[in-house]
């Protein structure tokens, strides 16, 4: 066990790359691999310090490194304060903030260790059988909170224990897999206990006997749950439904767990849908959270709720706000509150006066801001852009303004030339203006004609906002000399509810005119080849490419689809998350009465296969449980079938993503490969 700053001889030291002196402008796949990916701020207590973590890939190792750096805010200064091959995970400050604590498994195990500021005597402080996956300290220090699996189901192993070779499972309910994994027949469960730079002792299950995660799966954090500032409530999120009630819900809670007493209380019962992201006021008087209103709608406004803690009374400050909130802090006083949303198609800073419900709008760029904390008299926040990855920012609440905190990747952007973004506003089939981002190449040159690609948004209702992406990225595709066109069409944020909750059971109607408007516009301009027009996707937007190649009346030489829908009946019936398909569908493919869901399985594309003509490329994960891989095989398949000329790029370790640098570098060429094929 390290216990001291010193590093075994043969300890291995963490990556960084050199800056590479490139030999062209131009953004390519493997220079995305070779930027640092900023993220886990945290500002010190004394709010003079900010805390966060650079991951670089090795490529020829498929392996990511991370170390952490910390920025003086009063000095200007960057210090890198590790340097080891062992990632540091969910470094924060202790509450005194004399010691950095983080997760690391240099042990064999994901275990809490606490470092100086400088990185120096490194120690271990937790020893948990199996591990922890997560923690968080309550505000004087005395006790942490931490999160670990709890087996409580039987395998069938343990149900015929003179079976221990058999290899198999038996179900009897559904959520049996969830995302890219399988039932492990164990629950995230949170352990309250007392702290002393000695170690954790007295840890008690405060979810005993409950078959319910918390953090919820499975993208759930430590975010999801808040200590009270007098540290006697921990207020933490769960949706605590099993099986077929679970898949088909979205009813999350807020849940308070009273640390004396022991017992255990549903802050939220009552609102229906997702309930997430506790905040207490510095007072701790007051609870604000985000909340969905209706149960099973995954994508419903996240409205801005605040209650008083005693009472329990609430108000919905977002009563004439039609966004959603998210990365909710408090300022200082108590009297407003800060947040993030999407607001035509970019994320900006807004606050909220609890007196009177005022929202003010803070920002305004093109841009996005993905996080916010507070930091001295302004805010710490994480932005980006189609143009550029994540960097730290101070913004100054008072003029909107913001200044770098880090220039992680400022050596190779000051060496390349991005493309110019336009924002277009196209008028829609049924009259409405639609913002449409246009993404150049460099160097653009308007006597010239270049290929287009329509770019088509999953979610269906995630953002084309000013997204920086290390798959989908608009300036690596104009790099490679294509005009990128990204509508914000029917059923994307931003642009009001209406606008976002037309998509619902119509998914191959109106979103489906918009795309074609939004290409049809662009198309017109000339410096674009007509004759050289493709559509990519992937999830929802994979489904449109399937959909589209029937109904594009043969506006596109080319088609990329990337775990996308094929099938609707096959993907009501296989995907894991019960109340997606529910909600968007409107019900199961055999209610043969219900009018809404019979219309909406008529847009299953591969109703419409004997109208493909087109050659497309159809990408696939085998751990993709959102969207069963079968669903690619079966549009390749059947494009094979056609006669259409086709390639199908299988991944045996991926999910709906693709995250793994090699995997992701094949993916580009493949990418790449097969548009210039078919457009150039």
């Amino acid at each position: 066990m390290l216990t001291s700053c010193e590093q075994p001889a043969e300890a291995e030291k963490g990556y960084t790359p050199e800056v590479p002196q490139l030999g062209s402008k131009r953004l390519t796949p493997d220079l995305l691999w070779k930027l640092g990916r900023i993220g886990g701020e945290t500002v010190s207590p004394d709010q003079s310090k900010v805390l966060y973590a650079v991951t670089y890939y090795k490529v020829e190792e498929d392996k990511g490194y991370k170390d952490l750096y910390i920025y003086d805010l009063n000095k200007g200064e960057t210090s890198r304060i590790t340097n080891t091959a062992i990632n540091e995970n969910g470094a924060v400050w202790r509450p005194d903030g004399k010691k950095i604590a983080f997760l690391s498994d240099e042990s064999g195990s994901s275990q809490l260790w606490e470092m100086e500021p400088d990185g120096s005597q490194r120690k271990q402080i937790s020893f948990i059988e199996d591990g922890i996956n997560g923690f968080k300290y309550s505000p004087d220090g005395a006790k942490v909170v931490f999160s670990k699996k709890v087996k409580l189901d039987q395998t069938v192993n343990d149900l015929y224990p003179d079976l221990p070779k058999a290899n198999a499972r038996l179900e009897s309910d559904l959520m049996y897999r969830h995302w890219d994994s399988w039932d492990d027949y164990k629950y995230n469960h949170l352990f309250v206990a007392d702290y002393s730079e000695s170690g954790i002792h007295n840890a008690s299950d405060i979810m005993p006997g409950e078959r319910f995660d918390s953090p919820t799966e499975p993208f759930g954090g430590m975010e999801q749950l808040a200590w009270s500032p007098d540290g006697t409530i921990i207020a933490y999120t769960c949706k605590k439904k099993t099986g077929k009630d679970y898949a088909f819900s979205t009813n999350s809670d807020i849940w308070f767990y009273h640390v004396k007493s022991g017992e255990t209380s549903n802050f939220t019962e009552g609102i229906m849908g997702y309930d997430m992201h506790p905040v207490f006021s510095p007072d701790g008087s007051m609870l604000a959270w985000e909340s969905m209103a209706r149960d099973g709608y995954e994508s419903d406004q996240a409205r801005l709720m605040i209650a008083d803690v005693e009472s329990g009374e609430r108000t919905n400050l977002f009563e004439h706000f039609e966004e959603s909130a998210a990365s909710i802090t408090w300022a200082p006083d108590g009297k407003s509150i800060y947040f993030i949303s999407d607001i035509k198609a970019t994320d900006e800073i807004w606050r909220v006066e609890l007196s009177n419900s005022n929202i003010t709008r803070i920002t305004d760029g093109i841009h996005n801001y993905k996080s916010i904390q507070l930091a001295g008299e302004g805010l710490l926040a994480r932005k980006q852009s189609m143009s550029h990855p994540d960097e730290l920012y101070l913004v100054d609440i008072r003029q909107g303004t913001d200044e770098a905190v880090t220039q992680v990747n400022q050596a190779i952007f000051d060496q390349l030339e991005t493309g110019e973004v336009q924002k277009r506003w196209v008028k829609t089939t049924d009259g409405k203006d639609m913002l449409v981002w246009v993404i150049l190449p460099p160097g653009f040159d308007e006597n010239k004609q270049y290929p287009a690609l329509l770019y088509c948004q999953g979610g269906p209702q995630g953002t084309v906002s000013q997204f920086w992406s290390y798959r989908w990225n608009f300036q690596l595709m104009a790099a490679n000399d294509y005009i990128i066109v990204a509508p914000n069409r029917r059923g994307l944020p931003g642009f009001g509810m209406e606008w976002l909750e037309q998509i619902s059971t119509d998914y191959g109607g109106q979103n489906i005119r918009d795309y074609l408007s939004a290409i049809d516009a662009v198309a017109e301009e000339p410096y674009v080849d007509q004759s050289r027009l493709g559509a990519i996707g992937a999830s929802y937007g994979g489904f449109s490419v399937f959909y589209l190649a029937g109904h594009h009346e043969k506006r596109f030489k080319a088609f990329v689809s990337h775990a996308g829908i094929f099938n609707f009946e096959q993907m009501y019936s296989t995907t894991e998350e019960m109340w997606f398909v529910n909600w968007d569908l409107g019900g199961a493919y055999w209610d043969k009465e219900n009018k809404t869901a019979q219309r909406s399985y008529e847009f299953s594309p591969h109703r419409f296969v004997e109208q493909w003509d087109t050659p497309i490329l159809v990408i696939h994960g085998a751990n993709d449980y959102r969207i069963p891989y079968t669903q690619g095989m079966a549009a390749y398949n059947s494009a094979i079938m056609k006669g259409i000329p086709a390639e199908f790029l299988f991944y045996h370790d991926e999910n709906h993503w693709i995250l793994k640098p090699q995997n992701g570098l094949l993916w580009h060429r493949t990418f790449f490969n097969w548009l210039d094929r078919w457009l150039k």
